[in-house]
């Protein structure tokens, strides 16, 4: 192992280490803007540049591999002068209207000039006057607040494999852009949302509909009612600087009622309910007959995947709509008329860990004429938000249940929150389906984890399941490549399209880290296994549906509010 000193200190290398893995395992903290954890360096900020004893020049850490008796510098004169000039350049054409920037208070520009003392425009640049793209219905660009650290579009070519965005332009003309400059909404992009997970700026940020869900509830002709996903509970906590992984559902439910709404739902019950649809189609699949392997459609970017770069597979895909949109269905349809109110004047509200899920929910297939089945979707940084904006605090609030009919959940519903939640949950379904019997054990190890993807044989009575768990886009793609060429041993695939599934979602806190994702998880698998209902079919609230409306999975009834079909996109690339 190469041995280094830095600054002072001697710090053991790992063969094929950057300074900067080395320096950051040591406990030495070097900026950046342009390094993206787990892939390549590009050394195109320069912002990491260190001073290295016998070298003329500074150096990027992110890219100047380790070798043995290197003597490293990371604070000196030379290397925080380059540092501050790099910052004061950037702000020298980057707008002044951090009060009004929805990342103000979070933002890697801001704590760099605080970091290195930048206090005045000492570098007077040209401004940029780019137009905002505002065309998506789930994320905004603004290039005049780009950096171009080159994250976003690495998140969105390396990591998501969709390249929807790439740097264009040279010199003082580069800019991300979409191919021939048209807007996000005629581009490949599926709203995943994790380019701006990566921004370090707010040039990248979701489509707010923060304004729209205050204005609702500040209407007295509006009945206005809350769905919550299964992964925003176990990450709101760190909006408000609380370790990741603590579980607030029940602090949740009293916060929003305290916000105005009506009746505050969990998603996880439409979790349950998604399953029973889905759990039946794929066994009328392997007994009938019908394109295998079937693919989940609770994930909005993948379903846009598909629909764009592989229509030939749309019929691979589960006709169920995701759980926010059956409850969103369900809601206008069962709730309104059990409690004597018009649909058009419901008013519902879907608070979820995405920002395809604002897509999602004003797809044309969504709607019942005119009604949406979801009409506005907060992510869980908009809540935290409109929970600032109130002046109300997440800890002063004792547990509440959620709201009867859509307030029960069984633990499977609460793990489609993770990558392998949702296969985990249809598999404990299935083999009631199939075998009258519970699986001797719920807790379905092969499929748990963060790896990007996941396999498993499992066992229904007489039929053998080839299962996959695929998380990240870039993963989805190779394994369709890989069955396009040809392989054969896959049934079921479950498809969540940021990495981690729901808990790593285009709208959740950013800036999280592995651990972070790790103790959401983890959280996740603790609520399913405190639960006395661990199965979707066990759920007594979903078996009452059925009775009292539904009938039974993919019958009449189910089939229209439950289920929808896809079509193939043309894009621009």
């Amino acid at each position: 192992m190469p041995r280094i000193e830095a600054n002072g200190r001697t710090l053991e290398a790992r063969r094929g280490e950057t300074l900067l893995e080395t320096l950051r395992r040591g406990g030495i903290r070097v900026p950046t803007l342009c390094h993206y954890e787990g892939l390549p360096p590009t050394g195109a900020c320069r912002l990491c540049v260190v001073e290295v004893d016998g070298l003329p020049n500074l150096v990027p850490a992110c890219s100047y591999p380790v070798v043995e008796g290197l003597k490293v510098h990371t604070h000196s004169a030379r290397a925080v002068n380059a540092r501050r000039t790099i910052v004061e350049l950037l702000l020298s054409n980057h707008p002044d209207d951090c009060l009004y920037c929805a990342r103000h208070g979070n933002c890697r520009l801001q704590d760099l000039s605080e970091e290195l003392g930048v206090r005045a425009r000492r570098l007077p640049g040209t401004r940029r006057h780019l137009p905002r793209d505002v065309s998506s219905p789930a994320i905004v660009r603004d290039p005049d607040k780009c950096v171009l650290c080159g994250r976003c579009v690495r998140a969105c070519q390396e990591v998501q494999g969709v390249a929807a965005i790439d740097m264009t332009g040279r010199g003082s003309g580069a800019r991300v852009d979409t191919a021939f400059g048209e807007g996000l909404n005629v581009s490949s992009c599926v709203n995943c949302g994790q380019c701006v997970m990566v921004c370090p700026t707010g040039a990248l940020t979701e489509r707010s509909h923060l304004d729209l869900v205050e204005g609702a509830l500040r209407d007295p002709a509006l009945t206005v009612v809350a769905q919550v996903a299964p992964a925003v509970s176990v990450s709101l906590a760190e909006l408000f600087g609380e370790k990741p992984g603590r579980d607030v559902d029940g602090a949740l439910y009293a916060l929003l009622r305290r916000l105005g709404f009506s009746r505050v739902f969990d998603t996880a019950f439409a979790a349950d309910l998604t399953i029973m649809e889905e759990a039946s189609e794929l066994v009328r699949r392997l007994r009938d007959g019908g394109p295998l392997p079937m693919f989940t459609s609770c994930s909005p970017g993948w379903v846009k995947f598909v629909e764009t770069f592989y229509p030939e597979r749309i019929a691979h895909l589960s006709t169920c709509k995701s759980p926010q949109q059956m409850l969103g269905a369900v809601i206008k349809a069962h709730f309104a008329a059990r409690a004597g109110l018009e649909p058009e004047r419901v008013f519902s509200v879907a608070i979820m860990p995405c920002t395809a899920k604002k897509f999602e929910a004003q797809r044309e297939e969504m709607l019942e004429g005119k009604l949406a089945d979801v009409d506005a979707v907060l992510t869980t940084r908009e809540l935290a938000d409109l929970v600032r904006r109130r002046g109300l605090r997440l800890g002063d609030l004792a547990p509440e249940p959620a709201d009867m009919p859509f307030g029960r959940r069984s633990g499977a519903g609460k793990l489609f929150g993770a990558s392998g939640g949702v296969m985990e949950a249809a598999i404990r379904t299935a083999h009631h389906l199939v075998t009258g019997g519970e699986l001797a054990d719920l807790k379905v190890e092969a499929v748990r984890g963060l790896e990007g993807v996941k396999e498993a044989r499992v066992r229904l009575g007489d039929l053998e399941l080839g299962v996959a768990v695929v998380s990240g886009l870039g993963n989805a793609r190779r394994l369709l490549q890989e069955i396009d060429a040809g392989r054969r041993d896959l049934h079921f695939v479950e498809v969540m399209s940021c990495p981690g599934g729901c808990i790593g979602g285009g709208g959740q806190p950013i800036g999280a880290d592995p651990a972070a994702l790790g103790a959401r998880l983890q959280a996740l698998y603790r609520i399913d296994g405190a639960e006395t209902v661990r199965t979707a079919h066990a759920n007594p609230a979903v078996r009452q549906l059925y009775a009292e409306f539904l009938g039974e999975p993919l019958g009449p009834r189910s089939h229209e509010l439950l289920h929808t079909h896809y079509d193939a996109r043309t894009v621009l690339r």
